[in-house]
């Protein structure tokens, strides 16, 4: 791994290492123990969009592991239009030892690492979210659950992050249904390669089907950064896939409840179920940080440090 881009870019071993790492290193925070493996490395945040975990938990992460970070927002430096993509790539590589993206198109993601020395990592783009995926699954493995004996049931917009929780899941041999209306289904290219991949995925407009036997219920914001002009078809759209609970019925008992965030109360999901006892929404922000540090750690060649 020298990047990641992709949730296509880590193999189940790779995947299972980092694990470990951010288990180990979450474990000697909660006891007050710190190392600093990265002491005097720094990590430049690119980014496009507005962010609160994302930028929060690289910051963090950074700070912790005894490194520092470099906040770039789009007036910064104005990614591919005050200069190209590959001149910024090429500069913060004489100057940073890793660069975190965060944009719009999943080409410019591409094309900083294509010109960058440094590792480049993929923060959000519109296409992936890789980084919140793993996260996601760290968040359900270090519960102890058996991932290849879950069922995990996403509703909504088969948007970014949908595509990394399908490629993270199909790793672990996750059984996946995707409940979503009809033109908002996760990218076919997508699909196929999580299959390849040893996925089992089922695409379905009939929300009860889905969520039948499903541990956990994953859904995210029907309208995201850059889709504002869409709100009133998408509201339609999307309208009677809105997680609450009614719908929490039609899964297992013991089902949990997972979100991303940010989320827009009232649309995707009620406040009963965010807030509710079987959401686990703040393991997975908290676990950004712990699952990212891994990454770092891993990137820069630190991955055998201990705290």
């Amino acid at each position: 791994m020298t990047h990641l881009l992709s949730a296509a870019d880590v193999s189940r071993a790779e995947v299972d290492a980092l694990f470990r790492l951010a288990a180990e290193w979450k474990a000697a925070l909660k006891a007050g123990r710190r190392a600093a493996p990265l002491a005097g490395r720094t990590l430049a945040l690119v980014f496009e969009k507005p962010s609160l975990r994302t930028r929060t938990t690289f910051e963090v992460g950074m700070i912790q592991l005894g490194g520092g970070a470099v906040y770039l927002a789009a007036q910064d430096i104005g990614l591919g239009k005050r200069e190209s993509v590959p001149d910024i790539a090429r500069n913060l590589s004489r100057w940073v030892d890793a660069i975190a993206a965060r944009t719009f198109a999943h080409a410019t993601v591409e094309g900083l690492a294509r010109h960058a020395s440094a590792p480049v990592i993929n923060g959000l783009s519109d296409h992936e979210h890789p980084c919140q995926a793993l996260a996601d699954f760290f968040t359900l493995w270090e519960r102890g659950l058996d991932l290849s004996r879950l069922r995990l049931a996403w509703v909504g917009d088969g948007n970014n992050v949908c595509h990394s929780v399908l490629l993270v899941g199909a790793l672990f041999g996750t059984d996946m249904a995707v409940a979503c209306p009809p033109g908002y289904e996760p990218a076919p290219a997508v699909v196929e390669a999580a299959r390849r991949r040893g996925g089992r995925i089922s695409i379905t407009h009939d929300l009860p089907e889905a969520l039948r036997g499903a541990d956990v219920l994953y859904t995210d914001v029907w309208i995201s950064m850059g889709q504002e002009a869409e709100r009133e078809q998408r509201l339609e759209a999307f309208g009677r896939f809105q997680v609450n609970e009614r719908v929490m019925e039609f899964a297992n008992p013991g089902a949990v409840v997972m979100h991303c965030l940010p989320a827009h109360r009232g649309e995707e999901v009620t406040d009963a179920v965010l807030d509710g006892s079987r959401s686990i929404v703040l393991d997975e922000s908290e676990n950004r940080l712990h699952l990212q540090k891994a990454v770092l750690l891993t990137l820069l060649g630190a991955g055998g440090a201990h705290p």
